[in-house]
């Protein structure tokens, strides 16, 4: 072939289909072509084919920026057919920009390494993003660290992303900028974490506030500062001590450098208000102090800022028991508490509550002293005996044998119910016990005094015939006196006669005089009668007087002379 000197288009055309095989192979390449002017929104550009192709401006600018485009320049475009209906090339500038740019992503994707990219628009479920030519999808997730509500001021900006996946048949491309962030601030966190030590005081800024504590930033690194090491004293909720965005100067307590993690500590920064505690407050020492929380097992009580002192439950009531705590004290209440117990090493301080009040035991004997007269309500009757409230909700027990004279506990116990007011003399009281005894029937008239005995030549010696008068009618017997100043005695209604009919109580009458036989003596040497005792007594001594068993008397004859013969004498 021929060369020729001056070459026209044609001949170019010509070469170039000889070199190409044919127009046809053109399409779907991306060749460098020459703008040869500027037509409106237009860049015509010649590519060596049969015809020019026109370009859009914008696709030479990059997103928000203006086309800087003269005549004469080279540029890269992508044919995307040789020939349209208008005999004209079909061109695309973004086309050959993609093709190019896809090329680099690749490279770039096996490598993982970064690539620069600008966010341009916004679609469903995130952003659009310019890596050069090629578009790729950005996540709203993957946009920050943490949720951005405002994406504006990160639009049309160059700047790094991380490819996540690629599939160029697709054309889908999806990256994230989170990924570059979190890379970044790892090496960062590196480098900062190693230049920490622990003890070191520093400052930060309170990023996020939970139950439990506060997360502090360091300055590109958080810590986390525990509810427990905010403050000496009780603290329920950081909250309270502190608020999102607040400065605080913080000491390092413990530092993970495998994990990354940093505890951070305020209260370590005061004075320990626990050193010398066992001298401030000694044991047996009273305090007035605060209730700060109350449990189950008792209530705390602050006593400075920083010390706390638990005042357990079996320590709060001389009388309560088995009470909840918040029965007896509520929250912010001021209490006098004794000291029971100091544990510097373990921070710990028992109370007594009680302590400090007076033993209310103690208080009762020394206001009622042994033999002094109290009243009181049945609380309960049990079947030794019956509980009676005093003063100071303390409880003095009656026995069943101090209930009353001459008649059973069992029978004693029937007489009285619950709720009922009684009244009792002190016989007994043991603080240390927590234990008071009571007696009633000692305020019976004519009750011997303890120790009290019945003497040799007294006529209420036992077997004695004695006038008695009735001063008390009950269900159980009489309660009668022997004489008329004499000591006061009981008749069980078993006592009262031989025959059924005679021993009714209610056939008797308070002030009624008649004769009865000294039996003895009960538990507290107060005599007892017996008119039975009496009847059988008497009859023995008339049968062996005044007949036999072979004088063909009969009983009633022997008993009548023996009672005329009575008669005679007493007259």
């Amino acid at each position: 072939m021929a060369t020729t000197a001056n070459p026209s288009r044609d001949d170019f055309a010509a070469m170039l289909e000889q070199t190409l095989g044919g127009a046809d192979s053109f399409e779907g390449r991306v060749v460098i072509g020459t703008v040869t002017g500027i037509e409106n929104d237009l860049a015509v550009i010649d590519v060596g084919l049969k015809s020019e192709g026109r370009v859009p401006l914008r696709e030479f600018a990059a997103p928000g920026q203006k086309a800087e485009l003269s005549v004469g320049d080279e540029v890269e475009v992508y044919i995307d057919r040789v020939e349209n209906a208008n005999g004209e090339a079909m061109l695309s500038r973004d086309r050959a920009r993609r093709e190019a740019a896809w090329d680099k992503l690749e490279a770039e994707f096996a490598e993982n390494n970064r690539v620069e990219g600008v966010i341009f628009g916004r679609v469903k479920g995130g952003f659009t993003v310019d890596l050069n030519g090629a578009v790729a999808f950005l996540p709203g997730s993957q946009v920050d660290i943490r949720p951005v509500r405002d994406v504006t001021p990160l639009m049309d900006i160059p700047q790094p992303f991380q490819i996540l996946k690629m599939d160029r048949k697709r054309g889908n491309i999806v990256v994230s900028r989170r990924a570059v962030l979190e890379e970044t601030r790892a090496e960062q966190r590196s480098g900062l974490i190693q230049s920490l030590t622990e003890g070191q005081v520093i400052d930060g800024v309170v990023k996020n506030i939970t139950d439990y504590g506060a997360f502090v930033d360091l300055g590109g690194i958080d810590g986390l500062l525990h509810v427990t090491d905010l403050s000496y004293k009780r603290v329920n909720h950081p909250s309270e001590m502190l608020g999102i965005g607040d400065t605080v100067k913080v000491q390092i307590i413990r530092i993970n450098r495998e994990t990354q993690r940093i505890s951070l500590g305020m209260k370590q920064l005061e004075s320990d208000p626990w050193e010398g505690a066992s001298a401030k407050y000694p044991v047996g020492a009273k305090i007035t102090g605060r209730v700060t929380n109350i449990t189950e097992y008792g209530a705390f009580v602050e006593l400075e800022p920083g010390i706390e002192g638990l005042v357990h439950v079996s320590e709060m009531s001389w009388t309560k028991k088995n009470v909840h705590p918040g029965k007896i004290v509520s929250t912010s209440q001021e209490v006098e508490v004794m000291v029971l117990e100091v544990d510097e090493d373990k921070r710990r301080i028992s109370l007594g509550l009680k302590q400090a009040q007076q033993n209310p035991w103690e208080a009762f004997a020394e206001a009622h002293p042994v033999g002094s007269q109290v009243e009181g309500e049945v609380k309960n009757a049990t079947e030794f005996g019956l509980f009676v409230g005093l003063d100071n909700d303390v409880d003095g027990m009656v026995h069943m044998s101090d209930i009353a004279w001459g008649i059973s506990g069992e029978d004693a116990l029937n007489l009285h119910r619950k709720g009922e007011t009684v009244q009792a003399v002190v016989l007994a009281v043991e603080p240390d016990k927590e234990r008071i005894s009571l007696g009633m029937k000692q305020l019976e008239r004519g009750a011997p005094t303890a120790g009290a005995a019945v003497a040799s030549g007294d006529r209420l010696n036992k077997g004695a015939i004695v006038t008695v008068t009735v001063l008390e009618v009950r269900d159980a017997g009489l309660e009668v006196q022997a004489g008329e100043d004499g000591q006061t005695g009981f008749i069980k209604r078993t006592d009262l006669g031989r025959d059924r009919d005679e021993q009714r109580p209610e056939r008797f009458q308070v002030g009624q005089k008649f004769d009865a036989m000294v039996t003895g003596t009960d538990r507290s040497k107060k005599p007892t009668f017996s008119v039975k005792a009496m009847q059988i007594a008497e009859e023995k001594q008339a049968v062996a007087q005044y007949g036999s068993s072979d004088s063909g008397a009969s009983l009633g004859d022997i008993l009548g002379e023996a009672l005329k013969q009575r008669g005679g004498d007493q007259e």
